[in-house]
């Protein structure tokens, strides 16, 4: 990078710390430091929301992802509005009658403390795992234009973001997103107006429109039902309403967003508005993902995206056949580009014509993601832990290698700004539930409030901390903005399965729902892990990860329901 683009990406990332420090000066109780004050305006809410969820994960993976398999990924939101709906009716209410700090402390006036405790438990333990991968995302992108270590990059980011969360709290939190979300959809927006103008001078916008949709990148509505299928638009509005009713209704870090609401409707309206702009949100992100395909289609991209990886098997003594791979790979996007003018220069050509064209561009294209694979295989053969999973890099080497001086910068601090935002609130959240929900009401019940403070600012740096030590061993995954939605899955269908009969079957006591939630983990991690196991024996149970959060559910009320008809109470 130039100097130029370390100025601006020093100077944004500085002036997001320091307001937030700023902004959250003089907090000097519990109330303040986690629910800030209850003062928070709808807007703060709305996008501290969307920027938690938002986290650098989604910018370095989410347009990877629409680059390796088209826009049927946003299929995974279209449940979050209604979900918004159904937890701005039911939850909010309950939530701030009962001015509670985590939305674990309503199911021990609901239940009982065991139940309560185990909720927060599978909480700290989902979302401790999910901190270490959005601190590891952006770290790659440090190692990468420095050349530094990926470990000691980790510890860098996780050291900042740290600093304003533990001096602020809640308020330093949701001040601090609303700058890290409006440059985030800047530089974004300037990141695909870029890729239109930087293709060849006679393919606009709906040239590249067309070629992706002649692909099947455009398939952002999938209704063949499948239940292997991780997205398509049953699982999205069956099971990702699940999921969003569980992420945004139960999980800590976002409930916290809306618990510092100034009024029930000021919180409404805040989730109400991530509801309406979140799933556009995501479908220009990959849309942005789109263009990149299209401009790779004439520019040659490289066969690996990870280059430290190529330098690495170049040098070894298999350096000659990858080399060879690597010529064959480039001279089929060169024939590929040439089949792309052929076919647009057909536009008013027979249809006949443009379908042969389109099958050997097909076909041009099959083999390269062939010879893609071989490189891949050497690369493993050369070394066992070499990181062959190259789909969070695809953006970011357009990022280095294309964007002018400045703009480069930019996109790097709008990715840093993402990682903030998300891991600040992870670790705020995972302080406050450690505090109100373990600490204080296990350990030690009456103590002053400020004693309360310095405990939430020590546990806050202690989930940083730890938070670090999962970054450093997050590394070798295919693409990390599923893996963070696979781990969540695992985990929020219990703790939604809880919160569901909380609400709505009152008969139910806390024993038969906690014996019920143990059922229900075991049969979700059953259901997730036998297929690894024994893929053979098991293959019935491979299914999408987003239907791990319905059965969760499921299988939580009604055993609950059961169990509490047996006891008889």
């Amino acid at each position: 990078m130039s100097w130029i683009d370390w100025t601006i990406m020093s100077g944004t990332i500085l002036f997001i710390v320091g307001y937030g420090i700023w902004k959250s000066r003089g907090t000097q109780d519990i109330k303040g430091y986690l629910l800030a004050d209850n003062d928070m305006k709808w807007w703060t809410i709305g996008l501290s929301i969307m920027a938690t969820q938002a986290s650098a994960i989604t910018f370095l993976s989410t347009p990877g992802q629409a680059f390796d398999d088209g826009m049927r990924f946003v299929q995974f939101y279209f449940g979050v509005p209604i979900a918004m709906v159904l937890i701005s009716m039911v939850a909010i209410p309950i939530y701030k009658r009962l001015n509670v700090f985590t939305a674990y402390e309503y199911l021990e006036s609901r239940f009982d403390l065991k139940t309560r405790s185990f909720a927060a438990l599978l909480f700290l333990v989902s979302r401790s795992l999910a901190a270490g991968l959005t601190i590891y995302a952006p770290a790659i992108i440090l190692a990468t234009i420095l050349g530094w270590d990926t470990g000691a990059t980790c510890v860098g980011i996780g050291l900042v973001v740290m600093l304003y969360t533990v001096a602020g709290g809640t308020k330093a939190v949701s001040q601090t997103q609303q700058q890290q979300m409006a440059i985030i959809l800047v530089g974004m927006l300037i990141a695909g107006i870029v890729m239109v103008f930087k293709m060849p001078p006679d393919v606009g916008f709906m040239d590249a429109m067309s070629m992706a949709g002649s692909m099947g990148k455009l398939n952002a509505i999938t209704t063949d039902f499948d239940i292997k299928d991780r997205y398509n638009i049953w699982s999205g509005l069956i099971a990702g309403t699940f999921l969003a009713l569980s992420y945004f209704g139960t999980d800590q870090s976002q409930v916290q967003r809306y618990l510092g609401g100034k009024s029930i409707t000021e919180s409404r309206i805040g989730l109400l508005f991530n509801g309406l702009f979140k799933v556009p949100m995501q479908f220009l992100i990959l849309l942005v993902g789109i263009l990149l395909f299209v401009f790779y289609q004439f520019q040659t991209p490289p066969m690996v995206f990870n280059q430290e990886e190529r330098t690495k098997v170049v040098q070894s003594e298999a350096g000659d056949q990858y080399l060879q791979l690597e010529n064959r790979f480039n001279q089929l996007h060169e024939e590929k580009a040439a089949r792309w003018n052929e076919w647009l220069d057909q536009g008013d050509a027979p249809a006949e014509s443009r379908d042969a064209t389109l099958a050997t561009i097909k076909n041009l294209d099959q083999e390269s993601q062939e010879i893609r694979s071989q490189a891949k295989e050497i690369m493993a053969a050369q070394d066992e832990n070499a990181d062959t999973n190259d789909l969070d890099r695809v953006f970011l080497t357009f990022v280095l290698n294309h964007l002018p001086v400045g703009l480069v910068g930019l996109l790097i601090a709008v990715i840093l700004s993402a990682a903030m935002s998300s891991t600040s609130a992870e670790l705020n959240a995972l302080a406050s539930t450690t505090v109100v929900d373990v600490y204080k009401r296990l350990i030690k019940p009456s103590a002053s409030d400020r004693h309360y403070l310095n405990i939430s600012r020590s546990l806050t740096m202690s989930w940083g901390v730890l938070a670090i030590i999962f970054a450093l061993i997050a590394g070798q995954f295919e693409n990390l903005i599923e893996y963070v939605n696979i781990l969540g899955s695992l985990f929020y269908g219990t703790i939604l399965g809880i919160f569901v009969t909380a609400f709505f079957f009152k008969r139910v006591k806390g024993t038969a729902v906690f014996i019920a939630g143990i059922i229900g983990e075991i049969t979700v991690i059953t259901c997730f892990v036998l297929p690894k196991i024994w893929p053979e024996q098991f293959a019935w149970l491979d299914i999408g990860f987003l239907w791990f959060n319905l059965i969760g559910c499921v299988v939580v009320v009604i055993m609950a329901s059961l169990i509490q008809l047996a006891r008889k109470e």
